[in-house]
């Protein structure tokens, strides 16, 4: 097939140009990523050093890269509370709740109005001697602190401490509740997941026999990483449903399946335009040619 000289010269042209960044990304020399993965691994060797050691190095490494949108609860995890219900509820939501920390909200849960401390709730209970009528949740609560969601978490853990904060609420650009932040949640990302006697295990997703795992859409990429010590890319979206319609490039349809990132995606329950429950089964990886 003869070619135009118009697209010959172009293709000349890229050509010319692929060699010329080629050249150019040799001369520059490996990557600032590259040079501390490097140097972690001659740390490590050098001291001694197990893996827990090094993970909590990269965890610290990867703290300027990371915004708090990457590691917040989303709003639709949130436990909040109604200001409008009755004392009696909102003792026993906050008695039952495994969180010492709860938005409080009016009129709409975007409206947050406020935080509900645990231990200032019985400060105050008992100092109105247990009398719920008399009691104004309000009056306790704290100013709610909002943070934008693009903030980096690195900058976050200096404001928590500068603050003398554990708690913060992640906007978005237009001043739309995201979710929340809390200390724990950054410090996790430097040394793994902190549980206690109060935490609740990681229901949202359940293991099957064959490999699979059943997940809740709404669960962060993260959450699951850690949970099944999988590498699900988070860069593009914040949880499973996300990364799925991002890859999709469509809302999926029940029963419609996907496979990338070595996994394969399976869509079982959608309300409205939101995935509520997928399926996903990590693929063996592919053999080599022969």
């Amino acid at each position: 097939m003869i070619s135009h000289p118009l697209i010959a010269r172009l293709r000349a042209r890229l050509a010319r140009q692929r060699r010329a960044e080629t050249a150019a990304a040799t001369a520059a020399g490996p990557s600032r990523e590259d040079m501390l993965q490097q140097a972690m691994t001659l740390l490590q060797n050098a001291a001694g050093l197990g893996n827990d050691d090094r993970d909590m190095v990269a965890g610290l490494l990867n703290l300027r890269e990371l915004e708090v949108s990457d590691i917040m609860v989303h709003r639709t995890k949130m436990e909040t509370i109604d200001v409008s219900d009755s004392p009696g509820e909102i003792v026993g939501q906050v008695m039952a709740s495994p969180f010492t920390r709860l938005p409080l909200w009016r009129d709409t849960p975007e409206n947050i109005v406020g935080v509900l401390h645990a231990k200032d709730l019985l400060r105050e209970l008992q100092a109105i001697g247990d009398r719920l009528d008399a009691l104004n949740v309000e009056k306790i609560a704290l100013r709610p602190w909002f943070v934008p969601d693009s903030t980096s978490v690195s900058d976050q853990l200096k404001a928590f401490r500068r603050r003398k904060q554990h708690f913060a609420l992640v906007v978005d650009e237009y001043g739309e509740v995201m979710g929340l932040v809390t200390l724990e949640d950054i410090l996790e990302e430097i040394v793994g997941d902190i549980s206690d006697e109060h935490d609740k295990a990681f229901a949202s997703a359940r293991r099957h026999p064959d490999g699979s795992v059943s997940v809740e859409g709404s669960v962060a990429i993260r959450d699951l990483n850690r949970a099944m010590g999988w590498h699900l890319p988070d860069e593009e979206a914040t949880t499973v449903a996300g990364l799925v319609i991002h890859e999709a490039r469509i809302i999926p349809e029940p029963g419609q399946s996907f496979i990338f990132h070595g996994f394969r995606f399976h869509v079982m329950r959608r309300q409205r335009n939101r995935i509520t429950l997928l399926r996903v089964m990590p693929l063996p990886p592919p053999r080599p040619a022969a």
